[in-house]
């Protein structure tokens, strides 16, 4: 397995920061990813930004998670308290909210995002083993 971490100079250290990482993984199994967690009981997930040009989905998830991630086809970005605003308009250009914060809990927990998008991964492939 792969560990990402990634430090995006883009983002201006001025702007008032959310104190949460952010886990970027393909449009196709966030979507997937986020019917998973919408589904369980006790499992909610957070605040989630839709990349409408590049086909991804942003995860917010709590500060210190890039550290420790590992799972494949994903990345997470340490925002290091900085550039990431939790306001309704989205904190990146060229982005929107699919689940904005306020309607949302505050972060989605590593733990239970790494099993959605693992169960994500399984059902995309089984479903694509069908055609």
């Amino acid at each position: 397995m792969e560990t990402s971490r990634i430090n995006d100079p883009r983002t201006p250290p001025s702007t008032p920061a959310a104190g949460c990482d952010v886990v970027t993984v393909p449009a196709r199994q966030g979507l997937e990813a986020v019917d998973i967690l919408r589904r369980g009981t006790a499992e909610a997930v957070g605040p989630v930004l839709h990349d409408d040009g590049g086909g991804t989905l942003g995860f917010l998830v709590p500060p210190g998670t890039a550290a420790a991630w590992d799972v494949p086809g994903s990345t997470c970005t340490e925002t290091d308290g900085r550039g990431l605003t939790l306001a309704p308009q989205p904190p990146v250009e060229g982005s929107d909210w699919l689940l904005p914060p306020g309607e949302a809990d505050l972060a989605t927990d590593p733990a239970v995002l790494r099993r959605a998008l693992g169960e994500a991964a399984r059902t995309i492939r089984a479903a694509d083993g069908c055609r």
